[in-house]
């Protein structure tokens, strides 16, 4: 009796001692499972259309990783400082669980990267109701993160975007390909927009932008703005000389608004015109030489005549041929090669003849000009 009394007691002492060792602390409240609200909330604006981005929450309010996350409210108004949701602009679904790596004490940098869910995008279209002519008029953005439970921990950062008017894209644009580059033109319309009384002079201010796309790479290039005209309708025209020849581009025109602030210029970008392709294949050649003179020199030695002319400056010059005539017959080139510089020596002449001679300008993709106006000289 007495030893079964002894391993009694023991047992009720490990136990004892066990529940102490077991007891941290007071007990913990249950996590309330509240996503934390993204910081990183960024908007752009084009046209009528703002695209949100920003990062799916991945803890909760009390450090806890988040389990699961319930839909996501898309946040709009007109007032600067946000302070509540109110009817949202939009719900978006929960978003799909991510997969956790095999090992999540140990996991490598790259399976945690690989594991890191991708942005959230959102894009919202902006009711006409809402943009107007006021330079200082903005429109606000927050997302709510819900949990499963339709509950949040508040909104997001709060983010601006202009609530000016764009102008509406061209839609007439035309291409014409010239020796002096690709000339665009289109015909504006809508751009005398009213501004708000009490809105400084040209606080708004309105431009076009050319996109130039090389359709290979698909690399995009501002190749230039010009300004919109003030009249309701009018044709603009801008030619583009920055491109490669032998290339095919695609072309758009979008608008530009221009709203000066007090301590800013932003600027929003309207919607793009229908692209348009252009081939730029050259067939257009150098300009044609000018001021040929030709003099004989002989005297004492072998005759021959000098020529020079004033030099072609189109940067993809490649050379010049030289043609001579005489009596007899039809203009004949006179160099096997091209000749690289503005003058050419004739050893190949004979006395008593009369020549005449004309040059010729080619480029690098062997375009060649007219010949040039005549110049003769004779050999005693």
């Amino acid at each position: 009796m007495t030893l079964t009394l002894a391993r009694f007691a023991a047992m009720l002492a490990l136990c004892l001692i066990m529940a102490a060792c077991a007891q941290t602390g007071p007990p913990l409240p249950p996590s309330l499972e509240l996503p934390k609200p993204p910081g990183d909330l960024h908007a752009t604006r084009k046209g009528s259309r703002v695209t949100l981005t920003w990062s799916e929450p991945t803890l909760t309010t009390d450090r806890q990783s988040v389990r699961y996350l319930g839909a996501t409210l898309v946040c709009r108004n007109q007032e600067t400082e946000m302070t509540a949701c109110g009817v949202p602009a939009a719900q978006l679904p929960a978003p799909r669980p991510v997969a956790k790596a095999a090992n999540p004490k140990r996991p490598s940098q790259k399976k945690s990267s690989a594991l890191r869910p991708p942005p959230e995008i959102y894009t919202d279209t902006l009711p006409a109701s809402l943009q107007k002519p006021d330079p200082a008029a903005d429109i606000t953005y927050a997302v709510e993160v819900l949990n499963r439970n339709d509950r949040n921990a508040g909104l997001s950062n709060r983010v601006h975007v202009p609530a000016v008017v764009t102008l509406p894209p061209p839609n007439d644009l035309s291409a014409k390909l010239t020796e002096d580059g690709v000339v665009l033109t289109w015909t504006a319309f809508g751009t005398s927009q009213p501004q708000s009384a009490a809105s400084p002079a040209n606080a708004i201010r309105y431009r076009y932008r050319v996109y130039r796309q090389d359709k290979v790479s698909r690399k995009d290039a501002i190749a230039g703005e010009v300004p919109a005209p003030t009249d309701g309708s009018a044709p603009v025209q801008f030619t583009d000389s920055s491109f490669e020849w032998e290339k095919i581009y695609v072309y758009r025109v979008t608008s530009v608004t221009i709203v000066q602030r007090p301590d800013s210029e932003v600027q929003v970008e309207g919607d793009d015109s229908t692209p348009l392709q252009v081939m730029a294949h050259d067939v257009f050649p150098p300009a044609v030489p000018s001021g040929v003179q030709a003099a004989y020199s002989g005297e004492g030695q072998k005759p021959f005549i000098d020529l020079i002319w004033a030099p072609v400056t189109n940067s993809d010059l490649a050379g010049y041929n030289v043609y001579r005539s005489d009596s007899n017959g039809a203009p004949v080139k006179l160099n096997p090669d091209l000749v690289k510089s503005p003058s050419y020596r004739d050893a190949a002449v004979v006395s008593g003849k009369t020549y005449t001679y004309a040059i010729s300008s080619v480029d690098v993709r062997r375009n060649e000009s007219r010949r040039s106006e005549p110049a003769s000289e004779s050999v005693p």
